[in-house]
């Protein structure tokens, strides 16, 4: 019963992970480009998410629709004014721009909000207790998974079968002829990071109502979290994002419940699977190698 209840939690926590993998993957499956500034992006949706709760009074189902609404404004903001006019520049120049946004958002934040942590109230409909027999599960650890699930189906619809989707896929494989053909790439670029920052900031405000505390910071560690579970999924891959996030998670809450010795070790088991997916299976579990 322990073991279930442990699994139940994992499965939690790579539900979070995944949420916030899928708008890295998405990003770097059109530009090539791993967005560092994407946690950080996260930790705006969270205060986001927070001052309309807190100092607004808005009910949380407004709440965090209208935080995603204003973090995908962010995040085609920082398109708009960071990226798009280093898109015919060496990579390595778009890399450095994100760290610099990344750093940006962090002392901005330190800034506006300062570096007291703020409480974040959990929705009384994720408060609630599950009882099957000896069994007590949260029903946030309940939702989480299935929201994820549906975002991730959602998603995939709009990836799959709309004309919207067709030319992120096109523009994904070679943008140069994408764009002969008369498709607006930076209007496919911007949607495709509003949709990503729309995502992390769904996945900051579930982080947020699981450890219930606001930082600047806050998005540091998931940050990179979430893009070693893209790259362990394959970056690039969306469903591989949400497989690579399942499998993080399960595989931090398994490692303190089997071996509770090395719970300290937990935040490192990332970046050890980080390398050893980079050794033996750079394209991760489902990734495929990509034309240059």
């Amino acid at each position: 019963m322990d073991l279930l209840q442990q699994f139940i939690n994992g499965l939690t926590l790579g539900s979070l992970y995944a949420m916030i993998a899928i708008g890295y993957t998405m990003v770097y499956g059109i530009l090539r480009l791993i967005n560092f500034a994407h946690g950080d992006v996260m930790m705006v949706g969270c205060y986001a998410a927070w001052f309309g709760a807190a100092q607004f009074g808005l009910p949380w189902w407004v709440s965090l629709p209208v935080a995603m609404a204003l973090t995908a404004l962010l995040g085609v903001a920082i398109d708009q004014g960071a990226y798009r006019p280093l898109r015919r520049a060496p990579r390595i120049s778009a890399l450095i721009t994100a760290i610099g946004v990344s750093f940006f958002l962090e002392n901005l934040g330190l800034v506006i909000f300062g570096g007291r942590p703020k409480a974040f109230a959990r929705p009384e409909i994720f408060n609630q207790i599950y009882q099957w027999g000896e069994l007590r599960v949260l029903s946030l650890s309940v939702w989480t998974p299935v929201i994820t699930a549906l975002i991730l189906a959602g998603l995939l619809l709009v990836i799959y079968r709309t004309r919207v989707g067709m030319a992120m896929r096109a523009v994904s494989r070679d943008i140069s002829t994408v764009e002969l053909m008369g498709v607006d790439s930076n209007r496919i670029v911007a949607l495709t990071f509003a949709l990503g920052s729309a995502l992390a900031a769904a996945g900051g405000v579930f982080w947020a109502m699981k450890y219930p505390q606001l930082n600047p910071l806050l998005g540091v560690l998931p940050g990179l979290k979430a893009f070693v579970a893209a790259v362990l999924g394959g970056i690039g891959n969306v469903a591989g994002a949400m497989l690579g996030g399942l499998i993080l998670g399960l595989a931090e809450i398994m490692l303190v419940a089997l071996m509770p010795d090395l719970a300290g070790y937990r935040d490192a088991l990332a970046f050890v699977l980080l390398i050893g997916i980079l050794l033996f299976r750079p394209t991760g579990i489902m990734g495929e190698k990509l034309p240059e």
